[in-house]
């Protein structure tokens, strides 16, 4: 396999102002040494794909060619594109594990303005 970088094969679009997807993109970036994905900051409207409410509200993600993914769906096309977090990934295609992680996210997504209060960010 060439060590050479690739071509983006994910594209993930998150929110700059917050510090929590901020320090969890750096990790991410620092698992992605083949350049598999491309993390877009959400900053305007000609950023954004879809729309941009829509976009700040959720994690999405689109693999090359591909439909726009939300939530669990959106994380599980990013995990399979980086070695370590592959494994992650492919099991969600299982439709039972998938279903248990977007509960798990829309969890999350209830405590995500809480956890942006401690953190120090915006709400």
């Amino acid at each position: 396999m060439s060590s050479a970088l690739s071509a983006p094969r994910v594209t993930v679009w998150y929110d700059g102002g917050c510090p929590l997807c901020r320090r969890e993109i750096a990790w991410l970036r620092r698992l992605d040494r083949r350049g598999a994905v491309a993390f877009m900051e959400v900053g305007g409207a000609a950023d954004c794909p879809i729309d941009r409410a829509e976009l700040m509200a959720r994690f999405h993600a689109r693999e090359t060619g591909g439909p726009m993914l939300s939530g669990a769906a959106a994380f599980a096309a990013m995990w399979r594109a980086l070695p370590l977090l592959r494994p992650f990934g492919l099991a969600a295609r299982a439709p039972a594990v998938l279903w248990v992680l977007e509960r798990g996210y829309r969890l999350f997504l209830r405590l995500r303005p809480w956890l942006q209060r401690i953190a120090g960010g915006r709400t």
